[in-house]
């Protein structure tokens, strides 16, 4: 499997970045510090992509991409808050090959990361898009597993996951979610919600003993980010 380094100093970021990979496919190493990104860099293989974080605890991005151009053989995204034109050209200045946002989707920045793969040549013939395919039975409100295991959802369970993988990949919006999980003259809101998303991962993981394809896409709402078909 290609290897991607994860290079991002906020945990839940770095965790749903890094199973949203797995999911696609990646072998990812995480790192949240300049000080474990020359570790895992120290190791072998070299990552042939590295997503790094501008603002590290104990480094600074623009500094630490052009350390690694030195000495390393490997693309180079970097993911920050600041979008403003002189950040970009900084960016590229250093090493980068691609700059995003941290707002951009998840699926965007893994259309980022193939985009450079392919230019690089490091792209797999056979990337395994198909792997790990989950089905959302609707006609039984059933999501069944990549290995056939099957999980009853409930009326809220499955109008969530419904709305999430007819996106197929795209962020669902918290307040779209919000309407169409909310019963007729009751009470729903955000909190709700991500109660309603807590247990729901928590039963996908018990059940399937498979991490959850339910993330976060932070200041939208939730994806699904592994393969599904809509039955």
């Amino acid at each position: 499997m290609t290897r991607i380094l994860i290079v991002e100093d906020e945990p839940r970021l770095r965790q749903d970045l890094g199973d949203f990979l797995e999911l696609r496919g990646f072998e990812v190493t995480r790192a949240g510090t300049a000080r474990d990104m020359r570790s895992a860099l120290a190791d072998d293989p070299v990552p042939a992509v590295i997503l790094l974080d501008v603002g590290l605890p104990d480094g600074n991005g623009f500094d630490l991409a052009a350390e690694i151009r030195q000495s390393h053989d490997c693309g180079i995204i970097m993911l920050t808050a600041f979008g403003d034109s002189a950040d970009r050209v900084r960016g590229f200045d250093s090493g980068a090959d691609i700059y995003l946002v941290k707002h951009s989707t998840l699926r965007e920045i893994e259309a980022a990361l193939r985009s450079l793969l392919r230019r690089t040549g490091n792209l797999p013939t056979t990337e395994g898009s198909d792997k790990g395919r989950w089905v959302l039975d609707t006609a039984n409100w059933a999501l069944i597993a990549p290995d056939g295991q099957a999980l009853k959802l409930t009326a809220t369970e499955f109008a969530f996951l419904n709305l999430l993988c007819h996106r197929q990949g795209e962020a669902c919006a918290r307040e779209d979610l919000v309407t169409a999980l909310a019963r007729p003259h009751g009470h729903f809101d955000n909190r709700h919600l991500d109660a309603v998303v807590s247990r729901l991962r928590r039963k996908i993981g018990r059940a399937t003993g498979l991490p959850s394809a339910i993330k976060v896409v932070y200041g939208v709402g939730y994806t699904f980010t592994a393969s599904v078909v809509v039955e």
